[in-house]
């Protein structure tokens, strides 16, 4: 049965997921971690992809991405990212076969009180698993000068973005 299209709107935030095959726990080495990771900095530089939070678990990912372009930059990003980690994990563990389960889920978030309640999913999910990044390490997606956290008191944050948070 034929899959239907996604259709990105741009100005919306984009909570993205993904699952490893069978629920396996291929992302439970840091090597593998951070090789992900590396390829979504990748990503970011190619397509411009903004990138407002991140985690990545042992089974699966979690993304919080701003699509301010609309079409292909965040269906680009997530093949690059996914396909060169699978590929890459692939070759050095002589396996075959999937990676990932199925298909990346993406669901829109609102603006305002429900992103920052999704901001805070995404960090208290890593409290369940474990974790890329030690606590308290900065988070580098949306700084390149200012490595700052992202929260509620980032005045960074908040004063170069409002109209995300706001609507």
């Amino acid at each position: 049965m034929a899959r239907a299209n996604r259709h990105y709107f741009p100005g919306y935030v984009w909570h993205i997921t993904h699952r490893c095959h069978k629920r396996e726990f291929l992302l439970k080495f840091p090597k593998d971690r951070q090789r992900w990771l590396q390829w979504l900095f990748e990503a970011r530089r190619r397509y411009n992809l903004l990138i407002l939070n991140y985690a990545v678990t042992s089974n699966h990912i979690h993304l919080l991405v701003f699509d301010k372009e609309g079409g292909e930059v965040i269906p680009r990003s997530i093949q690059l990212v996914a396909g060169q980690t699978a590929q890459e994990y692939n070759q050095r563990k002589n396996r075959k076969g999937a990676f990932w389960e199925d298909r990346y889920h993406a669901t829109a978030v609102e603006t305002g009180d429900h992103l920052r309640q999704c901001l805070i999913y995404v960090d208290l999910n890593m409290v369940r698993a474990f974790m890329l990044r030690e606590p308290g390490a900065p988070y580098v997606s949306l700084f390149e000068t200012e490595k700052e956290d992202i929260g509620l008191d980032n005045g960074v944050y908040w004063n170069n973005y409002p109209e995300i948070l706001n609507g």
